[in-house]
């Protein structure tokens, strides 16, 4: 029997201009870089990790 895969979905709220390109590339990870696109992503640690490290330009949308 497989494992049923848990998502996290996250949408971006804020500008990555202005931002250190650290953070740039964190949200081009996530396959995010304009204001309002939403990605649905598998919840892993290192996915988490990258959420954390962008809190403040992402939200987690709820299903």
């Amino acid at each position: 029997m497989a494992k049923k895969q848990t998502t996290v979905t996250v949408r971006q709220t804020g500008s990555s201009t202005r931002r250190p390109k650290d953070q740039h590339a964190t949200l081009v990870g996530l396959g995010l870089g304009r204001i309002g696109k939403q990605r649905t992503l598998e919840d892993t640690p290192s996915v988490r990790g990258m959420i954390r490290k962008v809190a403040h330009m992402v939200e987690i949308v709820e299903a």
